[in-house]
């Protein structure tokens, strides 16, 4: 190993050759290369952790640029595991880099987590960050996991050296209606460049055995008073007894019953085929962002249940929303209330036809 490279932190007492030959041996695994993922990604791989895996099958998008900051304007359009890995390998040669160019589902979750000795939390959906929990739980793997909305952000480790699992902060999935998105509410640029640095130091504290891991503490910052607070949370046994993943964790990347992109409902429009699309975004984001080539009936996705009559039955429909995730949560609620109708999620949603037109 070129300690020279790490001398600026062998230095330290308290850390010293000992630690970084911990993070040499170490591998870790991050879950989404977005506002979260990056930070902990360039960190992890500057301080010298010796195996990354990068979990990501998303594109480069312009809404990224302002808070993903490895991602550049000529990036646009590309998919996030070429750059990030390009990036990656100018920064560190000496890493050893395990990609997965695809989302993280029930399907594969124990198979690729089982390859890490510690799991950071890069994603952006309730779903997901279940199946991590449980999946660590079954393998026994620690996590480290962030949030972030607005001006705010939370940080904790989970399942770590027998401690609290995230069911023993948050026991039960919200349902769709009840859980907040960046898309409508926003989140301030810096805000997940400083939870996802939080997350490698959590790391590289678990890995290498200094200081104290927030096991059984939930971090709470707050940008605007520039304060944080500690929460702590006690370990709910029952929540350590998980033996088998769920058949369902809700609205999975990929596990969308029928997708649809961008491009192939541009090819439909041009063919002038009838068609209904459903834009569920909020009535302010459809009014103050509208998309004037396509022609969409507005219901917000707190409205559908009430408002399902107002969708024809008898044709295929189309749900859109700025980035997917909020179409995808449509496409399963209108599948437990009417099995019958042919529905179809708008993979990107306003976010890739924009793309598309620059």
């Amino acid at each position: 190993m070129d300690f020279n490279r790490y001398q600026r932190q062998t230095v330290l007492r308290e850390f010293g050759p000992e630690a970084q030959q911990k993070l040499k041996d170490s591998s870790v695994l991050v879950v989404g290369a977005g506002g979260l993922g990056i930070p902990a990604l360039l960190y992890l791989n500057a301080m010298g952790v010796g195996t990354l895996g990068i979990v990501e099958q998303d594109i480069v998008e312009i809404t990224n640029l302002q808070r993903q900051v490895l991602y550049t304007e000529g990036d646009l359009g590309k998919p996030k595991i070429e750059v990030v890995l390009e990036r990656l390998k100018r920064q560190n040669s000496s890493t050893n880099f395990k990609p997965f160019d695809t989302f993280l589902t029930r399907h594969n979750a124990l198979e690729i987590i089982a390859q890490f000795d510690i799991v950071v939390d890069g994603s952006d959906n309730f779903p997901t960050r279940y199946l991590i929990n449980d999946a660590c739980v079954i393998l026994k793997k620690p996590f480290v996991s962030g949030a972030i909305q607005g001006f705010e952000g939370q940080l904790s480790v989970f399942n770590y050296q027998g401690g609290p699992t995230y069911r023993c902060l948050f026991p039960n999935m919200p349902s769709a209606e009840e859980i907040p998105n960046c898309n409508e509410n926003g989140v301030l640029g810096v805000i997940p460049g400083i939870i996802g640095n939080l997350q490698a130091l959590e790391v590289v504290k678990a890995v290498s055995g200094i200081g104290d891991v927030l096991n059984g503490k939930l971090l709470l910052f707050n940008g605007l008073h520039q304060s944080y607070q500690t929460i702590n949370f006690n370990l709910q046994p029952q929540n350590t007894a998980i033996k088998k993943l769920l058949k369902s964790y809700g609205s999975e990347a990929c596990e969308i019953h029928q997708n649809i992109s961008v491009e192939e409902l541009e090819k439909i429009l041009k063919d002038q085929k009838p068609v209904q699309i459903i834009d569920v975004r909020t009535k302010k984001e459809f009014e103050n962002f509208p998309l004037p080539q396509v022609k969409a009936l507005n219901i917000p996705l707190n409205e559908l249940k009430g408002r399902i009559k107002e969708l024809n039955s008898q044709s295929p429909i189309y749900l859109l929303c700025q980035s997917g995730t909020r179409s995808d949560m449509a496409v399963r609620m209108l599948e437990e209330l009417n099995p019958n109708l042919e529905l179809y999620n708008i993979v990107g949603g306003v976010d890739r036809f924009l793309a598309l037109q620059n």
